[in-house]
C-alpha cells in the first residue's frame, strides 16, 4: 500500500485544514504570523497565515475574515472541530511577526510583527490552547511545513538556514 503525501499550500490571509499523512506549508512570513493549531490523536491540523491583529480598527471593509488574527482564529478552530478536533486537546505552534523594516518611532502601530504575535497569544490563551513552541520576530522572513504526523513545524530563513520545532 502506498501512502501519498500531499502538501496543502495555504496563501497569504488564508488558512486550510488537513488529516496526516498530508502537510501544511505557508511562505511569505514576515511580519504576519503562521500559527498552527492541531490534535495529535486525531491527527488534524490547521494553518492560518495572519497579516494584521485585529478586524475592528481595519478603516476599510474586507471581506476577508481570515486576514486579520482575532477572526481568522475563529474559524480554524470552528473547522478543526467540524473535522473531529477535541478542543481540549488542541495545541499550537508559531513562527513569524518580524520587523522587516526599520522605523526610528516607537510607535507600536508600525509593529505589525509584535502585534501579531501578541494577538495570537492572546487568542490562543483565551481558548486555553497552549503554544509548545514558537520562532518569533526578529527581522527575518520565514517559510513554514507542518508535518501533521510528526506534528514538528520546519523553519526556513534565507539566511539562517532551517530550524524544526
Amino acid at each position: 500500500m502506498t501512502i501519498t503525501t500531499t502538501m496543502i499550500k495555504v496563501g497569504i490571509a488564508d488558512l486550510k485544514t488537513a488529516k496526516a499523512p498530508n502537510m501544511l506549508k505557508t511562505s511569505g512570513l514576515g511580519s504576519c504570523v503562521g500559527v498552527v493549531v492541531y490534535e495529535t490523536s486525531q491527527k488534524i491540523a490547521g494553518l492560518a497565515h495572519v497579516m494584521l491583529p485585529d478586524s475592528t480598527v481595519s478603516k476599510r471593509e474586507t471581506n476577508n475574515a481570515m486576514k486579520y488574527a482575532d477572526t481568522a482564529l475563529d474559524i480554524l478552530l470552528k473547522e478543526l472541530q467540524e473535522h473531529g478536533a477535541k478542543k481540549y486537546a488542541l495545541r499550537a505552534k508559531m513562527a513569524g511577526g518580524a520587523h522587516m523594516f526599520s522605523f526610528r518611532s516607537d510607535n507600536k502601530m508600525l509593529r505589525i510583527g509584535d502585534r501579531n504575535v501578541e494577538a495570537v497569544r492572546n487568542i490562543l490563551a483565551r481558548y486555553s490552547i497552549p503554544i509548545l513552541a514558537e520562532d518569533v520576530g526578529g527581522n527575518k522572513g520565514r517559510t513554514i511545513e507542518f508535518n501533521i504526523e510528526t506534528s514538528m513545524l520546519e523553519i526556513r530563513t534565507v539566511n539562517a538556514g532551517t530550524t524544526i520545532i
